[in-house]
């Protein structure tokens, strides 16, 4: 086997072949398109039905999120020629096909969301991951030295 042979599909049906759950959460992942994708299950909405509905986001990323969703076809933007402009985002046939996994998800926090209430969760506290963690350790290991 040469070493071309590895590289024969497209990058994006390489990465598929290689690990589905990593390139759906490529799709789905990140702070905001879960909850994007969560609250079009319930139907089609507004822009103005997202920046209720979503505490914390921009305008600028809800745009942004709404813009990678409707180009991965998980979502539809509908533009009405009205004044003023109106345009409602629904769900693709695509976009409804994640059903299930969105549900899952709800499930999992409703049952395992309580677990959390009294620890940080590291992705949510830091972007450095566990470090803040890592950084207390080392701290406290100072700390016994001194002592």
């Amino acid at each position: 086997m040469n070493a071309d042979s590895s590289s024969s599909h497209p990058p994006i049906e390489q990465e598929l072949l290689e690990c589905p759950v990593n390139y759906t959460l490529k799709l789905i992942g990140g702070r905001w398109k879960t909850i994007i994708l969560w609250q079009l299950h319930q139907g089609p909405k507004r822009f103005g039905d997202f920046k209720r509905a979503i505490n914390g986001i921009s305008e600028r990323i809800l745009a942004k999120q709404l813009k990678e969703l409707e180009a991965d076809d998980l979502i539809n933007k509908v533009l009405y020629a009205e004044v003023p402009p109106r345009s409602e985002y629904s769900l693709t046939p695509l976009g409804q096909s994640l059903e299930p996994v969105l549900k899952s998800i709800f499930q999992w926090g409703i049952r395992y969301g309580p677990y959390f209430v009294d620890k940080p969760v590291s992705s949510a506290t830091s972007s450095g991951g566990d470090r803040p963690a890592a950084n207390r350790e080392v701290n406290t290991t100072k700390e016994k030295k001194r002592v």
